[in-house]
Protein backbone atom coordinates (compact mmCIF):
# COMPACT_ATOMS: atom_id res chain seq x y z
CA UNK A 1 0.00 0.00 0.00
CA UNK A 2 1.66 3.76 -0.54
CA UNK A 3 0.19 6.51 0.96
CA UNK A 4 -1.55 9.12 -1.50
CA UNK A 5 -1.91 12.86 -0.30
CA UNK A 6 -5.58 14.06 -0.82
CA UNK A 7 -5.59 17.98 -1.04
CA UNK A 8 -9.24 19.92 -0.97
CA UNK A 9 -8.40 22.70 -2.81
CA UNK A 10 -10.25 26.05 -3.25
CA UNK A 11 -11.33 26.40 -6.88
CA UNK A 12 -9.13 29.95 -7.17
CA UNK A 13 -6.24 31.46 -9.25
CA UNK A 14 -2.84 30.32 -8.32
CA UNK A 15 -4.28 27.71 -5.47
CA UNK A 16 -2.40 24.52 -7.32
CA UNK A 17 0.60 26.79 -8.20
CA UNK A 18 0.99 27.51 -4.30
CA UNK A 19 0.65 23.70 -3.55
CA UNK A 20 3.26 22.79 -6.20
CA UNK A 21 5.70 25.59 -5.09
CA UNK A 22 5.57 25.02 -1.12
CA UNK A 23 5.86 20.72 -2.60
CA UNK A 24 9.14 22.68 -4.61
CA UNK A 25 10.67 24.68 -1.74
CA UNK A 26 10.22 21.28 0.84
CA UNK A 27 12.06 19.11 -1.86
CA UNK A 28 8.57 17.19 -1.94
CA UNK A 29 8.75 15.28 -4.75
CA UNK A 30 5.74 14.53 -6.82
CA UNK A 31 5.24 10.81 -8.84
CA UNK A 32 1.72 11.58 -9.73
CA UNK A 33 -1.05 14.29 -9.59
CA UNK A 34 -4.56 14.07 -10.24
CA UNK A 35 -7.14 16.54 -10.04
CA UNK A 36 -11.25 16.26 -10.02
CA UNK A 37 -13.16 19.30 -9.95
CA UNK A 38 -16.55 21.07 -9.32
CA UNK A 39 -17.53 24.19 -9.40
CA UNK A 40 -16.17 25.20 -6.09
CA UNK A 41 -13.16 23.19 -4.82
CA UNK A 42 -10.93 20.40 -6.37
CA UNK A 43 -9.65 16.93 -4.96
CA UNK A 44 -6.44 16.91 -5.96
CA UNK A 45 -4.67 13.48 -5.52
CA UNK A 46 -0.84 13.29 -5.02
CA UNK A 47 1.87 10.43 -4.98
CA UNK A 48 4.59 11.63 -3.23
CA UNK A 49 8.34 11.17 -2.04
CA UNK A 50 7.70 11.72 1.80
CA UNK A 51 3.98 11.70 2.10
CA UNK A 52 4.71 13.03 6.20
CA UNK A 53 6.42 15.80 5.01
CA UNK A 54 3.97 16.52 2.52
CA UNK A 55 0.82 16.83 5.09
CA UNK A 56 3.34 18.89 7.22
CA UNK A 57 4.07 21.18 4.19
CA UNK A 58 0.36 21.39 3.34
CA UNK A 59 -0.38 22.18 7.19
CA UNK A 60 1.65 24.60 7.27
CA UNK A 61 0.61 26.46 4.19
CA UNK A 62 -3.30 26.26 4.98
CA UNK A 63 -3.94 23.83 2.77
CA UNK A 64 -6.64 20.98 3.74
CA UNK A 65 -5.09 17.62 3.23
CA UNK A 66 -5.17 14.06 4.52
CA UNK A 67 -3.34 11.02 4.03
CA UNK A 68 -4.96 7.74 2.40
CA UNK A 69 -3.89 4.20 1.58
CA UNK A 70 -3.98 3.09 -2.07
CA UNK A 71 -2.89 0.37 -3.96
CA UNK A 72 -0.12 1.30 -6.71
CA UNK A 73 0.42 -1.56 -9.18
CA UNK A 74 2.86 -2.25 -11.74
CA UNK A 75 1.55 -3.63 -15.19
CA UNK A 76 3.13 -3.39 -18.38
CA UNK A 77 3.06 -0.44 -20.64
CA UNK A 78 1.05 -1.58 -23.29
CA UNK A 79 -2.61 -1.97 -24.66
CA UNK A 80 -4.66 -3.93 -22.41
CA UNK A 81 -2.09 -3.81 -19.31
CA UNK A 82 -5.05 -1.82 -17.15
CA UNK A 83 -7.43 -4.22 -18.69
CA UNK A 84 -5.82 -7.14 -17.57
CA UNK A 85 -5.40 -5.66 -14.04
CA UNK A 86 -9.08 -5.11 -13.75
CA UNK A 87 -9.70 -8.69 -15.14
CA UNK A 88 -7.78 -10.43 -12.75
CA UNK A 89 -9.84 -8.46 -10.12
CA UNK A 90 -12.96 -8.80 -11.80
CA UNK A 91 -13.88 -11.97 -9.90
CA UNK A 92 -13.21 -10.16 -6.55
CA UNK A 93 -16.78 -8.37 -6.20
CA UNK A 94 -14.64 -5.34 -5.50
CA UNK A 95 -16.22 -1.98 -4.60
CA UNK A 96 -13.32 0.01 -6.40
CA UNK A 97 -13.90 4.27 -5.07
CA UNK A 98 -11.27 6.01 -7.92
CA UNK A 99 -7.91 4.83 -9.88
CA UNK A 100 -5.40 6.41 -12.11
CA UNK A 101 -2.82 5.42 -14.26
CA UNK A 102 0.54 6.91 -15.10
CA UNK A 103 3.60 6.30 -16.92
CA UNK A 104 6.90 5.79 -15.45
CA UNK A 105 9.30 4.96 -18.07
CA UNK A 106 8.10 3.40 -21.64
CA UNK A 107 8.52 -0.36 -19.96
CA UNK A 108 5.87 -0.27 -17.63
CA UNK A 109 2.75 1.85 -15.96
CA UNK A 110 1.23 2.41 -12.39
CA UNK A 111 -2.44 1.70 -11.84
CA UNK A 112 -3.12 3.16 -8.75
CA UNK A 113 -6.70 1.84 -7.14
CA UNK A 114 -8.90 3.20 -3.96
CA UNK A 115 -10.56 -0.19 -3.01
CA UNK A 116 -12.66 0.17 0.05
CA UNK A 117 -12.07 -1.69 2.70
CA UNK A 118 -8.70 -2.82 4.52
CA UNK A 119 -9.77 -6.64 4.28
CA UNK A 120 -11.23 -6.30 0.56
CA UNK A 121 -7.74 -4.37 -0.40
CA UNK A 122 -6.12 -7.54 1.07
CA UNK A 123 -7.51 -10.16 -0.91
CA UNK A 124 -6.90 -7.91 -4.10
CA UNK A 125 -3.17 -8.05 -3.03
CA UNK A 126 -3.11 -11.39 -2.48
CA UNK A 127 -5.00 -12.73 -6.22
CA UNK A 128 -2.55 -9.42 -7.80
CA UNK A 129 0.23 -11.13 -6.28
CA UNK A 130 -0.66 -14.75 -7.33
CA UNK A 131 -1.42 -12.97 -10.97
CA UNK A 132 2.01 -12.16 -11.33
CA UNK A 133 1.54 -8.55 -10.88
CA UNK A 134 3.82 -6.12 -8.76
CA UNK A 135 2.20 -4.12 -5.47
CA UNK A 136 4.41 -1.17 -5.51
CA UNK A 137 5.48 0.54 -2.33
CA UNK A 138 6.62 4.06 -1.24
CA UNK A 139 9.61 3.53 -1.78
CA UNK A 140 9.33 1.63 -5.18
CA UNK A 141 7.83 5.21 -6.24
CA UNK A 142 10.28 7.53 -4.58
Amino acid sequence: MVDQITVFLENSEGRLAALCRAFADAQVNMSALTIADTADYGVVRIICNDPEKALSVLSEEGFRAIATKVSAIQVPNRPGGLADLLDTLASLNLNLEYGYCFSVNGEFAVDVLKIRGEAQAADAAKVLEDAGFKLLSSEDLA
